[in-house]
């Protein structure tokens, strides 16, 4: 039987669109919730009055939903080197930075001096990072100022930078105005999807607290793939 020509345009659609819907199903089939492992919850007490502006996300008692990132992604920040603008931390190591050990226990974290500090992981290799998930501290209500995470190839972070999140917004740390949240810190740590951003070095950034001047960190986890 010969088709007409408005026949064979409708097939072709119908087709390309069931070749669309079935190449977004391979994808979506392609993708896993991230196999994060929390720590336990330690908030001790309820939160004091604090005032908070316009730029702190409320307080949420709802789980975090699930995260999306292809099968096969791993914390390649595991065991690699940190270093930090603090060459002499207060409290504890650069290594308790991607040690694994989220828990909030008074060995388990590093604690940098006032002001503006950051922390550095170098990955080992260039990579296509889908999330970074950050535990500043979860002992107790808390929210930290100037929490900055950026990616590059550059280990001085002078070229190449990429920023995935910036909740600095007066720019009290120089690194640019940011129209992220502040938020509270909880067992779940923060976790910022990356969309794919490629690069070597992770620097995060942070201003001390509401509860405290000083700057801690108890784990950064970079959820990724080595890049092609």
């Amino acid at each position: 039987m010969n088709m007409t020509k408005p026949m064979i345009v409708k097939q072709t659609v119908m087709l390309a669109a069931a070749a669309a819907l079935i190449g977004g199903n391979v994808v979506a089939a392609d993708m896993a919730p991230l196999p994060l492992k929390l720590p336990i919850p330690a908030f001790m007490g309820t939160p004091t009055d604090m005032e908070l502006g316009p730029n702190v996300e409320p307080l949420s008692d709802k789980p975090r939903a699930p995260f999306m990132a292809p099968q096969g992604v791993k914390n390649l920040a595991a065991g690699k080197k940190v270093t930090s603008s603090d060459k002499s931390p207060i409290t504890g190591s650069l290594e308790l930075v991607t040690d694994g050990d989220k828990e909030a226990d008074d060995d388990s974290f590093v604690e940098l001096h006032r002001r503006t500090q950051w922390v550095q992981v170098d990955l080992g290799q260039k990579a296509k990072i889908y999330a970074v998930v950050l535990w500043h501290a979860h002992n107790t209500y808390q929210v930290y100022h100037d929490v900055i995470v950026q990616v590059s190839d550059d280990p001085d972070f002078t070229t190449g930078v990429k920023t995935l999140y910036n909740n600095d917004f007066d720019n009290s740390s120089g690194v640019g105005i940011g129209t992220d949240k502040e938020y509270f810190e909880d067992y779940q740590g923060r976790l910022i999807d990356a969309k794919g951003a490629e690069g070597r070095y992770l620097r995060l950034y942070s201003r001390g607290s509401t509860y405290s001047a000083l700057n801690r960190y108890t784990e950064v986890e970079v959820w990724g793939t080595p890049a092609e």
